[in-house]
């Protein structure tokens, strides 16, 4: 995704050979249930709440678009999320008109990041998440949920080794821990 897209605020706390700890702070989300399982898939849920922020909403309000979009496996089912830009609250969004794209709080939360170029096909993309939990567990870190995939190149228009991919893993609390 060229240009300045806002990316959601972070701080981070660590710094580690092959991956970093970051926290996040409050968003809002706009996330819809895929219809297959996986990373993959057809491209029907990222239009669905793309068609959202372009005007698909009871306001017809387009909202700008953020990266990194997410990709995730949550009570069997494959989520996909992107977060809105941080002007907006909840409260000020308008609803969606399709009944499947839900808006949401996110709390403010922190994650083990391990960044990556190319393919984010799922294979990998579940290579490099255990990976992931492996070196943080080494470092005495607790994780608390599954990975997500945060992708933030548009993935038809991006060279492979040009595309800015990431795996979050998301961690207890580790506020006050500085590693490096």
């Amino acid at each position: 995704m060229a240009g300045r897209i806002e990316e959601p605020a972070h701080k981070v706390l660590a710094t580690h050979d092959g991956f970093e700890v970051r926290r996040y702070a409050p968003t809002v989300q706009a996330r819809v249930q895929k219809a297959g399982p996986g990373q993959g898939g057809d491209g029907s849920a990222f239009r669905r709440v793309a068609g959202y922020i372009f005007g698909g909403n009871e306001a017809g309000m387009r909202i700008a678009m953020t990266a990194p979009v997410h990709l995730w496996e949550e009570d069997s089912a494959s989520m996909l999320a992107f977060t809105m830009p941080s002007e907006h609250a909840l409260d000020a969004l308008p609803q969606p008109r399709d009944a499947g794209v839900h808006l949401l709080n996110v709390e403010a939360h922190t994650v083990a990041v391990l960044a990556f170029s190319g393919l984010s096909r799922p294979a990998k993309v579940a290579r490099l998440a255990q990976r992931l939990q492996a070196m943080v567990e080494t470092e005495g870190y607790e994780v608390s949920g599954p990975y997500r995939l945060a992708v933030y190149d548009n993935p038809g228009t991006t060279l492979p080794f040009m595309r800015r991919n990431e795996i979050h893993l998301p961690l207890t609390s580790v506020e006050g821990i500085h590693k490096a």
